[in-house]
């Protein structure tokens, strides 16, 4: 059941939107989305650009001796945080228009996000150059998840205190009565 039919049909759509944004940026190929010739196009970076940093991440070696895949990889794995944060903030809002308690709206938007991520990784494993891998939705889509999850529990906390709290508490709507001043 619905509290706001009108609101879960905004979130829904706006979920939708983000969840087609995701899957169009899955399905195609790593050729289309390489920035790399962009980078060294646009600037001139050295092995020295960059603190060094060197770790392995499924497999492959991550470093900043390789300045234009190293930006390339640490804007990637940016966007993966970005767009489940994005998408599991919507999702929290639209299961918060209906009535399940809070407590299940924070569990369920996260969750439902971290299938679709589940499954977005497996369909990378089918576009021509892409590799699905698991560790993305374990790292950077869970932190995502994690971020809208505090993002909308602040929020939520504000506009609480907002409207509820600080002190300012009006029991009735009506006016308050005004002091006379007197002069003497």
């Amino acid at each position: 059941m619905l509290k706001n039919k009108k609101a879960f049909w905004i979130w829904m759509v706006l979920s939708l939107f983000i969840i087609a944004m995701i899957y169009r940026g899955s399905a195609m190929p790593y050729s289309q989305q390489d920035i790399q010739p962009f980078l060294r196009a646009h600037f001139q970076w050295t092995s020295e650009t960059f603190p060094h940093i060197s770790f392995n991440y499924s497999g492959e070696q991550i470093t900043s001796a390789d300045p234009y895949a190293f930006f390339e990889f640490a804007v990637r794995k940016a966007s993966h945080v970005m767009e489940y944060m994005l998408l599991t903030f919507m999702l929290i809002n639209m299961f918060m228009t209906t009535i399940l308690p809070r407590f299940f709206c924070y569990l369920f938007g996260p969750g439902a996000a971290l299938c679709y991520s589940f499954f977005d990784e497996y369909h990378q494993t089918f576009i021509a150059g892409r590799t699905g891998h698991l560790i993305d939705s374990l790292t950077f889509d869970l932190s995502g998840m994690i971020l809208a999850m505090i993002l909308v529990f602040l929020l939520d906390l504000y506009f609480k205190l907002l409207y509820t709290g600080s002190g300012h508490h009006h029991s009735s709507s009506r006016p308050r009565p005004r002091h006379a001043h007197s002069e003497g």
